[in-house]
């Protein structure tokens, strides 16, 4: 997602079409279709892997190694493929079947890579699950699904997941390997661990009396001669690319999580599609510093190897020095990352430089910016410190694949850093009104997507579905994705989002937006980051207030905060109420989801509550 451009629209405009300065047909209405170039694909995400990107056996029957003069692993893309089969009649063998819910959760290394292709191969589907749950929330997913296989590294973070799970579980830590008998996990049958410890004293203690784990390495199936392998070419031949593949879970921010399903349509052409607007090659290397599952499968390992790309896994977990170091000796050139990640990244990098260490990152070239809201600043600061010149910004969400609009290095700069670009190929999109019409352009309203990149629903949750997905009021075969997103669209098809539909606060009457406020907030070299929130008002029902962390060394005071915005845009929109992270009475840091974004009806609860309670502190006099 991007921020709400500053430039304000033009008093009036034409109902009647006009041509812009390229040609093409200006909009007097918010609804875009995207090109019917290239054609979309229709194979299934093995065979197009297989077809088009693996490499054929050399004559000598092997690829050349990948690890000479090497200190890490690394594969070639035939390789990469020999090591998915084995994985692939490994499941077989483990007794995984087609339609099966195999459970994910681990961070970025090479098996979720394996695993990602090879349960799409056998018709598997992949569960991935953010590594940042609870026990419970794990619990939780896991049965929404029906999940029968798990498979897990023994610790991530601070999670200790086969210690947490046998602790919670007994009948788990007894049961046989492959045959798990666990009442709160009814679904659940398999157990596999890989082990990601050096010390072979510390795993050993991870999974210490737990009968039931299979040992990952030990589930591999490199013969290819067997039943398995037999099997596994029937299976991939009896596969349709509408088939389900993947389940990805909600963020859960407002609720309780719901299971996205997504095939081998959505993923395939919205992978390819992404990495043609960041004209990802096979010259290109990726690093994505962030691991939020869509991001992970789609955004990174997906674009890159669907457009022969590579990628580095330096690090298991979001870690600035290690991307740096990652950037820089691989000679990355293209990274992802959500803004709260960038800013880390930046400050490694300042951090360096303050202690004369020289830092290039010349390498870089492009990349994604999205998850939340990219304040213009950042952006700027990552083109200009980073090299990230051809540096895109997406906007979508998982229901939609995930990303419907993307920004290109052809786009004007203005459209580059103020939008999130225009509608990727084979997509509708409209902006509608509280009565479903499409509003005019430059007017606000809600943000609705159509087209392949469709999920199919929530996993057997056809009434949360139907909240969000209905049918066209012309065309009651076209189904849209009512994102809850609040956009504006220009007259060359370029999409604002200024905020989510319940996020606009509402002053006086005045609709306000949150992105345009935060904008003019994080432009101040003293603000790191920035949210505005709906304050309970008597007088006008709702005012702004905003929360902030500052850059360190830096002070402000609430009055510097609300003069910042006042003098940049509408006064309307300063802040009645300032809150500084980290003050006496105030939390230590933003509520966020595992995927870095602030959770914005916890700073409302916290906003109410402070306001009501705090006695004036935080009111702006």
């Amino acid at each position: 997602m991007f921020p709400f451009c500053r430039a304000k629209p033009p008093a009036f405009f034409s109902t009647t079409p006009r041509l812009s300065l390229l040609g093409t047909r200006l909009l007097t209405l918010s609804s875009v279709e995207g090109s019917k170039h290239p054609p979309l694909e229709y194979r299934t995400l093995p065979n197009y892997f297989r077809e088009e990107i693996v490499e054929p056996p050399r004559t000598h029957g092997g690829p050349p190694s990948g690890n000479m003069n090497r200190s890490h692993l690394a594969w070639d893309f035939y390789a990469f493929d020999r090591h998915i089969l084995a994985t692939a009649r490994g499941l077989i063998a483990l007794g995984v079947k087609k339609g099966d819910r195999v459970g994910v959760v681990m961070g970025n290394n090479s098996a979720y890579a394996l695993l990602q292709w090879a349960c799409a191969s056998i018709g598997a589907i992949l569960v991935t699950l953010n590594p940042a749950y609870r026990l419970h929330e794990l619990v939780e997913a896991l049965n929404i699904v029906g999940a029968a296989h798990l498979f897990v590294v023994p610790r991530l973070r601070g999670s200790r997941y086969v210690r947490g799970l046998a602790a919670a579980f007994p009948d788990l830590r007894y049961s046989t390997p492959g045959n798990i008998q666990a009442a709160s996990l009814p679904s659940l049958r398999s157990l596999v661990v890989i082990n990601d410890i050096s010390d072979p004293k510390e795993y050993i203690e991870e999974v210490e009396g737990t009968q039931s784990i299979i040992d990952f390495r030990e589930m591999l199936v490199w013969r290819e001669d067997g039943s398995e392998q037999r099997h596994l070419k029937e299976l991939v031949d009896s596969h349709h690319p509408d088939e389900v593949i993947n389940l990805q879970f909600t963020s859960g921010t407002t609720g309780k999580p719901k299971a996205v399903s997504l095939t081998h349509i959505n993923l395939i052409n919205n992978a390819l599609s992404i990495g043609r607007c960041m004209r990802l090659t096979s010259d290109d290397i990726l690093y994505y510093a962030d691991s939020t599952e869509s991001i992970r499968l789609v955004l990174g390992n997906l674009a890159a190897w669907l457009n022969g790309a590579s990628i580095v896994y330096p690090s298991p977990i979001f870690n600035p020095a290690a991307i740096v170091n990652a950037v820089a000796q691989e000679r990355c050139t293209a990274l992802h990352g959500v803004p709260t990640h960038f800013l880390q990244v930046l400050s490694e990098v300042q951090k360096r430089h303050e202690a004369g260490e020289k830092v290039d990152l010349s390498c870089l070239r492009t990349g994604i910016a999205g998850g939340s809201p990219v304040p213009i600043d950042l952006m700027h600061q990552l083109i200009n410190k980073l090299n990230l010149v051809d540096l895109t910004v997406a906007y979508g969400m998982t229901e939609t694949s995930p990303v419907s609009f993307q920004t290109t290095p052809a786009d004007p700069i203005a459209k580059r850093v103020e939008t999130v670009g225009r509608v990727l190929p084979h997509v509708k999109a409209k902006v509608v009104d509280a009565e479903g019409n499409v509003v005019p352009i430059w007017t606000p309203g809600e943000v609705c997507v159509t087209g392949y990149l469709l999920f199919k629903g929530y996993w057997e949750d056809e009434a949360h579905t139907k909240q969000v997905v209905r049918a066209d009021s012309e065309d009651c075969s076209l189904r849209w994705m009512h994102t809850g997103d609040k956009g504006i669209m220009d007259e060359n098809g370029y999409l604002r989002i200024v905020g989510r539909l319940k996020d606009v606060i509402i002053r006086g009457g005045e609709n306000l937006f949150p992105v345009h406020i935060e904008n003019a907030l994080t432009n101040h070299p003293s603000i790191r980051e920035a949210a505005a929130v709906s304050v309970p008002d008597a007088d006008y029902g709702e005012v702004v207030g905003a929360w902030i962390v500052l850059e360190p060394g830096t002070t402000m005071t609430r009055e510097d905060v609300r003069k910042v915005v006042s003098d940049t845009i509408n006064p309307q929109n300063a802040p009645a109420w300032v809150w500084f992270i980290g003050e006496p009475g105030v939390a230590g840091e933003f509520p966020k989801t595992a995927s870095g974004k602030v959770m914005k009806h916890v700073l409302r609860e916290w906003s109410k509550k402070l306001a009501q309670n705090s006695a004036g502190v935080g009111r702006v006099a």
